[in-house]
């Protein structure tokens, strides 16, 4: 099928016009007992999950592939983004905030919006969710993110006013990063809530074990404009990609993610698939400290060197497109950077004497995911062609960022996709590049020049709005394509499959992850 802009299928957007429709025909109070007709209301959504569990679900630090996607279903902040459309909608929000003043959102909740338990949201527990994420001391991951706000205040019991630093243009893209909690919950025991989280969402996490299954169940207080379609839901945990393929060919389960690229004409021929273009990526970064990486020719020669269409040919299967900027070709905001390394591997060898190191003995980390594994030995073949004498590291993510944090890396390759958290350029540069753990003890760049010019750039685009803000990020791309400290090269594209059967409004998300989000069983 067709796509339509970054990783939406023109049949994704229909399905998510269609969910949309059929909920506002019920009403914002609508429960699954009143689901469109020809949906079961009792059915159970059964899905597999690449991914392992790991982590906390709080939202206050939850990032993980799996904890994220379930939070989707879970919890709520007061305008969240749809996980396939990345258009924002009011979720606790009674309506989409409109400012007064440019500075100042005055939010009120919705109408018998309560928490898992039965109690009631309140202002005092949006406020405090912000003021936790907003806490130095809390180091959430998502601090970041809310940067811009400058302080969050109870006006009454189910009105809060925000009051922002400047006017920011993403504001309401942004305010899902702050999932909203249960004050109560949260003080009474933090541990506990982490394992078994208390949210407003459309699904009750029930149980969730690691390399097992998570199992939900509707939600039927719900009020707002997502209510669940299915009495409850099942994600069994399958790492390994035939038993995945499996699961889906015998029925066992509806949805699954992460199709093996070897597998996809065979999935496409059962079952409904669509590749969507991701943001995903397979990244390079270096220890900008240490030789020989502290010299910024020797990253680029690193890149020139490599054979990106075998890389992605052989090692993909052509599922995947060479990185051009930061952003790929199909994202909203994607400027061609100033630097593209197309493969140079006579330019990778004049770098590399240039710099005084035509021959070097390099250990190149790796992540064990099942397509870097198959990427990693091609990379190493171009590597070795221009000079570098390349050893190879492959092992578990955890174990190899410890190496990393420890200081042992020389460079690495490894995926990541934020844009689970949001979309927008700023969100997905302040993951790798903002004040936080990747430039200070990763690639530890957060002391050179480049980064302060960088960080100068981030900061004057969040003041601004439309061409002027893209023209800071267009500075920000091309600055990353010259430096390099960590740089992308490839975005993936990720082939989800489902029983079109069975699944009524279901679309991949063009991320990690499922979303059941407006999804209903067919009678």
């Amino acid at each position: 099928m067709r796509n339509l802009g970054f990783g939406i299928s023109r049949r994704a957007l229909c399905l998510a016009a269609g969910a949309f429709a059929s909920m506002w025909v019920l009403g914002a109070g609508a429960y699954a007992q009143d689901v469109p007709a020809g949906i079961d209301p009792d059915a159970t959504i059964q899905a597999a999950i690449a991914y392992g569990l790991s982590g906390t679900f709080d939202p206050l630090s939850a990032s993980g592939a799996v904890t994220i996607a379930v939070n989707w279903h879970v919890f709520e902040g007061l305008v969240d983004l749809d996980p396939v459309t990345r258009e924002p909608y009011a979720a606790l929000a009674a309506e989409m905030p409109v400012s007064e003043d440019g500075l100042t959102y005055t939010i009120k909740l919705r109408d018998g919006a309560v928490f898992h338990d039965g109690t009631s949201v309140t202002a005092d527990d949006v406020v405090f969710s912000f003021d936790r994420v907003l806490d130095p001391e809390s180091k959430s991951l998502f601090r970041s993110f809310v940067a811009f706000i400058d302080s969050v205040e109870a006006v009454s019991a189910d009105t809060v006013k925000i009051t922002t630093k400047y006017p920011f243009s993403l504001f309401n893209q942004r305010l899902g990063s702050v999932k909203i909690v249960s004050r109560a919950a949260v003080e009474a025991d933090a541990d506990a809530f982490g394992k078994q989280p208390i949210g407003t969402g459309p699904y009750k996490l029930i149980s969730a074990v690691p390399e097992a299954q998570i199992v939900f169940e509707r939600n039927d207080a719900y009020t707002g404009p997502r209510p669940a379609l299915a009495k409850d839901m099942v994600w069994n945990l399958i790492a390994d990609p035939s038993a995945r393929v499996n699961a889906l060919s015998s029925g066992t389960v509806m949805a699954i993610e992460d199709v093996p690229y070897i597998d996809v004409d065979a999935v496409a021929a059962t079952a409904e698939l669509e590749k969507a273009q991701s943001f995903g990526l397979l990244f390079a970064m270096f220890n900008t400290q240490a030789e020989p990486f502290d010299d910024v020719r020797v990253r680029q020669a690193f890149f020139y060197a490599l054979d990106m269409d075998k890389i992605i040919g052989t090692g993909m299967l052509d599922n995947a497109t060479a990185a051009t900027s930061f952003l790929p070709a199909t994202h909203p905001n994607y400027h061609e950077a100033a630097v593209v390394y197309d493969y140079d591997p006579e330019k990778a060898k004049a770098l590399l004497a240039e710099a005084g190191t035509p021959d070097l003995d390099i250990t190149l980390m790796s992540t064990d995911h099942g397509w870097v594994k198959d990427v990693a030995p091609i990379i190493k073949e171009s590597l070795d062609q221009v000079g570098f004498h390349t050893t190879l590291d492959i092992g578990q993510s955890g174990g190899q960022y410890g190496k990393v944090d420890a200081g042992e890396m020389q460079v690495m390759i490894a995926p990541g996709d934020p844009s689970v958290f949001g979309n927008d350029p700023d969100i997905l540069m302040q993951w790798w590049y903002g004040d936080n753990v990747w430039p200070k003890t990763r690639y530890r760049w957060a002391e050179s020049e480049g980064y302060k010019t960088l960080t100068s750039l981030l900061e004057e685009a969040q003041r601004l709005s439309g061409a002027e803000q893209q023209a800071k990020w267009n500075e920000a791309f091309d600055l990353l394509s010259e430096e390099v400290p960590l740089y992308p090269l490839l975005h993936r594209q990720l082939p989800t499959a489902w029983n079109a059967d069975e699944l009524e409004g279901f679309a991949p998300v063009p991320t990690t992850g499922l979303s059941f989000l407006g999804v209903g069983v067919k009678e």
